[in-house]
């Protein structure tokens, strides 16, 4: 493939016609993979609290507030997206998250709402909520597939089948919403087959965009255990960028890439110790992608 990719900043550009940041932030909610209505251990590479980029301290407004102060020496931006990305954050009443959706979405400086959730925690009710705001201002809802590998499924403990991610985006863009997968790249036994059948299966389904993430292997996870145990190995930084590179070229140019690695906690992450340092990851991908004519203008 030759040319450029569809990168998140180009899209938000073209769509805002200005510089957007996101904020990260906590709403203190559960799972069902931890409460024990699904499982109480959650997913297999999840590390219980390690979402610690994300704003947990005060009201939605407040934490809005801090989550601009922290990264103001980064950005000059006016506008930002509410990124309510801890655990599962659908999982609550809809009345209760109407109140803190319409609490942010009202406020000048948001643009858009983007919400991590799992896709078989999206009720009826939870969706025509959803449309409702979304006509005032875009939502986004971020789906967390992982893997369309059925034993892998099992093995992370994803606990809801693929079929059930098809219907839940499905559902979604039947009322306008967009959808942003998040993909593990280096689970467990995948072969580079495996991840690029994810990548399809994802776009196949309707997804509107893709984030690409890095296996990170954290101390005090299940996953920390079998790594441990030598039952697999981490990807290499060379390893991860022939992966990245074959999923983007499969990638549709008008789905958006939100994310072609990610961060991890530094005081919980083992492995691989390469993706700690973050500038010269990037500055890495971004060289090599440029060598084999992909140009890319990410945000990460």
């Amino acid at each position: 493939m030759q040319g450029s990719y569809y990168s998140l900043n180009e899209y938000l550009k073209g769509r805002f016609g200005e510089k957007v940041y996101k904020l990260s932030l906590d709403l203190g909610l559960t799972c069902p993979n931890r409460d024990g209505t699904l499982d109480t251990r959650g997913c297999i590479f999840c590390l219980e609290g390690s979402s610690s980029f994300a704003m947990q301290v005060g009201s939605v407004s407040e934490r809005i507030e801090n989550a601009k102060a922290l990264i103001a020496k980064k950005t000059d931006a006016r506008k930002f997206i509410a990124y309510f990305q801890s655990y599962t954050n659908t999982y609550a009443p809809t009345e209760y998250l109407k109140s803190i959706f319409t609490e942010v979405i009202l406020r000048d400086d948001i643009i858009a709402l983007s919400i991590g959730t799992r896709p078989d925690c999206i009720s009826d009710e939870t969706l025509e909520m959803l449309s409702e705001l979304n006509r005032i201002k875009p939502i986004w809802v971020e789906l967390g597939l992982q893997t369309s590998n059925e034993k892998s499924v099992e093995y992370i403990r994803r606990c809801y089948p693929n079929e059930v991610y098809r219907h839940t985006v499905a559902k979604l863009n039947s009322v306008g919403i967009d959808v942003i997968t998040h993909i593990i790249l280096g689970l467990p036994n995948e072969t580079l087959e495996d991840m690029l059948a994810s990548v399809k299966f994802a776009v196949e389904a309707g997804t509107k965009g893709i984030k690409l993430q890095l296996l990170h292997i954290l101390r005090d996870t299940d996953l920390y255990e079998d790594y441990k145990n030598g039952t697999f190995s981490a990807l290499t930084l060379d390893e991860y960028i022939d992966i990245l590179f074959e999923c983007i070229k499969i990638i549709p140019k008008d789905i958006v890439i939100h994310r072609i690695t990610g961060d991890a906690p530094k005081s919980h992450l083992i492995a691989p110790l390469w993706s700690a340092d973050k500038k010269t990851v990037m500055n890495t991908i971004n060289r090599e992608l440029k060598l084999r004519n992909i140009i890319q203008g990410s945000n990460v």
